[in-house]
């Protein structure tokens, strides 16, 4: 098992042990088990998803919306720091739709490079939290 902690400004957002822990990076998505090599990277905005048993299927994994941070895996435990994280029993999934078309309409009425970034920023968070919560749904991985 590995030992996992997820946390936010907000504080800490899970901390157990798991199985396995899937987290979008740079590089791509990764895959933390036990016994993983010591790494440091950089998280990207994105979903991560976690196993708690070995043998646990996919529609049982829990899911987080998580905005950029830090990766840390060293003597079997991954720490992520991100500014937000959201578990998808957070998520309403009709108030993400409501905000991605809010922030959709403020891109297309930006003025300025600042405003057209900040609609953006507000349209890959609210698509990342919508995913999550159409995982919620669904139950799986997308």
């Amino acid at each position: 098992m590995i030992k996992f902690q997820l946390v936010s400004l907000d504080g800490v957002k899970f901390s157990d042990e798991v199985y396995e822990i899937i987290v979008p990076t740079m590089d791509g998505e990764i895959g933390v088990l036990p016994k993983h090599m010591p790494l440091i990277s950089v998280a990207e905005r994105g979903v991560i998803s976690v196993r708690r048993k070995p043998n646990e299927p996919d529609d049982m994994m829990e899911h987080f919306a998580i905005s950029g941070g830090a990766v840390i895996v060293s003597d079997d435990t991954l720490k992520v720091l991100v500014d937000e994280a959201d578990h998808s029993d957070e998520i309403s999934e009709e108030e993400a739709k409501e905000a991605l078309e809010k922030a959709k309409k403020l891109k297309e009425e930006a003025k300025d490079q600042v405003s057209l970034e900040q609609a953006q920023k507000l349209m890959d968070r609210s698509a990342v939290r919508l995913q999550v919560a159409g995982l919620k749904r669904r139950g799986r991985r997308g």
